[in-house]
């Protein structure tokens, strides 16, 4: 191997001399930020434990002066928990909610399941125009019973936001909550997302919940009965990142009152703040992302006081790949969505005009979320090879993994550690363990791998490649469902 490497080495050795200081710097404030992180979450926990007894969830219950929700879902091919995922949005605690579900041109049988399940009848409705949409609705059927929240609405086939833009058309109430039609709710989740709203209806224009994965969970009747881990390493390892993603980093964003980024997986807005910002952009491969910067875009330059908050109570429980081929396409688009939306808005970086958004979370997510994988590949091939060479000591290799991965373990860890604290999900000691290990096991291949996929979707983008949106296999996780067939 070195015979093979040896005329490079005095272009790894002046490369190495060039940025050896920097790379290690690099990794420190990365890790360091996610540990800033990790330390206001905390805070942001315990304030928001603190007044949970004081929440008045029951009076909400009660109200009638809490604001109604349309809960928004699309469908396509998605015969196999639809039926169980309308009933459990139906079925959720609050005074006042409907079910919008669009069937998004479907080629199966899952407009048949809801008509059976819930005796469907098509009624001559129009469909608002609100929002602008690529293709309107063809019928919209609601309960033959009359009093079922439901409505479902049929078009051709556009994609998922121009179905969720249908939705908001057709929603009826002050806020809209986007939910994924294959994900389940916790029953009170309308409640927690609902009530920063009742409390500031004024400034409060955005916020989002949890996202939690369901692999390896009992599920019955779309609740999840008992929460455990997935026997799967891969889904294991996503458990530790979205523990990251969202008790760590959204939680601590919001704390920072510089959140960008809300799930499309679960988020509420005021249908009124959509409107005005025309929907969802179906355009756009980030499209959460990109919706939540228009946000801060239009509030910021109408000049009103608002609030973008994560909400740290409610938990939305999807379903995580468990084969690389599926995670791979996930995550190129994932990372061709942060480029394409940074790129959109690349007015706000470092603009004094957005405040926080623009002067501390636009440049983190260039800085620290954008042109990591690159850095982090080439840090890491940089070293190995100048460790082969003879170029690179052993102290400085040791230091770097040290800087890089093991830092990034502790990190992982103390998110782990605030996130038992706070809310204790995992009742088993096992589950805890294989937790923790997944945070070390992440750093032997995973994460590398997850780098060259967001690089690739960087580069599609980059050519102008078409964005392939890829399959999700599901299997149903409702055990119920799986049992009784």
């Amino acid at each position: 191997m070195e015979e093979v490497l040896e005329p490079a080495t005095p272009v790894v050795e002046a490369i190495f001399g060039a940025v050896a200081l920097p790379v290690l710097i690099y990794f420190l404030l990365i890790n360091t930020s996610y540990l800033v992180l990790v330390v206001a979450a905390a805070l942001e926990f315990r304030r928001s434990t603190r007044q949970l007894p004081f929440a008045g969830r029951e009076e909400l219950l009660g109200s009638g002066l809490v604001p109604g929700v349309s809960v928004v879902t699309s469908m396509y091919n998605e015969e196999v928990g639809i039926k169980v995922a309308t009933q459990s949005m139906l079925a959720l605690h609050y005074p006042r909610h409907e079910v919008i579900v669009v069937d998004d041109g479907s080629s199966d049988g899952g407009f048949e399941v809801l008509r059976a399940a819930f005796d469907l009848v098509e009624v001559p409705r129009r469909m608002p125009t609100d929002v602008a949409v690529r293709e309107v609705a063809t019928s919209v059927h609601v309960p033959r019973n009359g009093r079922t929240r439901l409505t479902v609405v049929r078009k051709p086939n556009s994609g998922r936001s121009d179905s969720l833009n249908v939705g908001v058309n057709f929603a009826t109430q002050d806020l809209v909550v986007f939910v994924d039609s294959d994900s389940v709710l916790d029953p009170d989740a309308l409640l927690a997302v609902a009530r920063p709203f009742a409390e500031d209806p004024v400034r409060m224009v955005a916020g989002g919940g949890v996202i939690r994965a369901v692999n390896g969970c009992s599920v019955r009747g779309g609740r999840v009965t008992e929460v455990r881990m997935s026997t799967s390493w891969l889904a294991r390892i996503q458990v530790v990142e979205y523990l990251r993603a969202f008790h760590l980093g959204r939680c601590g964003w919001s704390r920072l009152k510089s959140l960008i980024l809300i799930s499309g997986a679960f988020g509420v807005f005021r249908r009124d703040v959509l409107v005005e910002v025309g929907g969802l952009d179906p355009g756009s491969i980030g499209e959460d992302f990109e919706l939540v910067m228009r946000v801060h875009r239009h509030m910021r330059r109408t000049g009103r006081d608002y609030r973008v908050q994560f909400i740290t109570e409610p938990i939305c429980w999807t379903e995580v790949p468990e084969t690389t081929a599926v995670l791979r396409k996930q995550r190129r688009r994932w990372h061709r969505g942060l480029w394409e939306t940074l790129w959109a808005y690349r007015s706000m970086l470092l603009n004094p005009r957005y405040g926080r958004v623009g002067l501390i979370a636009v440049p983190y997510y260039w800085l620290f979320e954008l042109i990591a994988p690159a850095l982090e590949l080439f840090g890491l091939v940089l070293v190995v090879v100048g460790w082969l060479l003879g170029v690179v000591d052993m102290g400085y290799f040791l230091l770097f993994m040290a800087v890089a991965y093991g830092y990034a373990m502790l990190v992982t860890l103390a998110a782990m550690t605030v996130e038992e604290l706070s809310f204790h999900k995992y009742p088993r000691w096992r589950d805890l363990v294989s937790t923790a290990a997944s945070a070390v096991v992440e750093n032997l291949g995973y994460r590398q791998a997850t780098a060259i996929w967001r690089l690739e979707g960087w580069a599609q983008s980059l050519a102008g490649r078409k964005q392939e949106w890829g399959t999700m296999t599901r299997t149903g996780f409702d055990t119920a469902d799986r049992s009784d067939g």
